[in-house]
């Protein structure tokens, strides 16, 4: 079955071209080259191929009969699954025009036929690398909790986003899957250049600017990490919630749950009347609680308090 290959031992290559000349070429020089090859000679069939076996990399013809190349490539941009797949266009046609199109289309690249085996198998080996290490990058994000996407800047569309990115990003919004929201969009539209020319200048921040949504009492940030092409930038989300916040503080200072529920709304700026409020007790109790509070944190006043929580618990940082 397909979507049994054995991605540990090769890397899978889908060429897809309607001249079989073309097709046995490349498969020959692929397949001496230690790659497991998949072929599909028209846009229907790729897409199929696709859909099942999710190859490292796609060599695609731009002009074939039916669904020409281009609009393959949009298809596969368009599903969730498929994506994030690099497309290494071939076409017989140089002219901007069709160079062009091949890049709005999604495509990585492009090879100018008649085909040179060795110039594709050194593209293929480029991209294949760059493609590796950006989903060794996601897998570790989304392990320790970090969910990760690829938007691009200038129109706001999600080019890839982890599992638990899709999962965050369908409880949090109620727009397309490869759609950013209008609010985070604009945002990015004024704070991705702003980082792009620190990075240049060599002042990147230690914290990078960050984007925060609420539902309820859980929240969402959105970190700006790295630029991964010339419009496009990878954001690491991550998800907190008023609980988890105070459970942390529990577990970092020995507070008891009452404790560690007032010291959080001292970092959240409460008054004492205030947080007597939210808790139901009265201010006189309140305090009595912060003596305890500032004693197992060795400090005094209410600011100290704050600020050795925010620096010890990292789930303050954001907020």
């Amino acid at each position: 079955m397909l979507e049994r290959l054995d991605r540990s031992r090769t890397d899978v290559v889908l060429i897809v071209d309607d001249v079989p000349d073309n097709l046995s070429l490349l498969h020959d020089a692929l397949d001496e080259a230690g790659y497991t090859v998949l072929v599909a000679t028209h846009g229907e069939a790729a897409l199929q191929r696709a859909t099942q076996a999710v190859p490292d990399i796609v060599l695609l013809d731009a002009i074939m009969p039916g669904m020409d190349g281009f609009e393959v490539a949009r298809r596969l941009k368009a599903q969730p699954e498929t994506t994030h797949i690099p497309i290494v266009f071939m076409t017989g046609l140089s002219e901007t025009e069709h160079v062009v199109a091949a890049f709005q289309a999604g495509g990585v690249d492009y090879v100018v036929k008649p085909i040179r085996p060795r110039e594709v198998l050194a593209r293929i080996e480029a991209h294949m690398h760059s493609a590796r290490q950006a989903r060794q990058a996601r897998n570790a994000l989304d392990a320790f909790g970090h969910a990760s996407m690829t938007v691009r800047i200038s129109d706001g569309r999600i080019l890839w986003q982890t599992p638990l990115a899709r999962k965050l990003m369908q409880t949090f919004f109620d727009v397309p899957e490869t759609a950013a929201p209008a609010e985070l969009a604009d945002w990015l539209m004024v704070h991705a250049p702003r980082m792009a020319q620190a990075i240049a200048q060599g002042q990147a921040p230690a914290v990078p600017p960050a984007w925060v949504v609420n539902l309820g009492n859980r929240r969402l940030s959105f970190a700006l990490h790295q630029p991964t092409g010339d419009d496009e930038w990878l954001l690491v989300m991550q998800e907190s919630s008023d609980q988890a916040a105070m459970e942390a503080l529990s577990l970092e200072f020995k507070l008891t749950t009452r404790e560690a529920e007032v010291l959080y709304w001292v970092v959240k700026g409460k008054t004492n009347r205030d947080i007597g409020d939210i808790l139901g007790s009265s201010p006189a109790t309140v305090k009595k609680q912060l003596e305890h509070i500032f004693a197992k944190l060795g400090v005094e006043t209410r600011t100290a308090a704050a600020g050795l929580a925010m620096s010890r618990v990292a789930l303050l940082k954001a907020r």
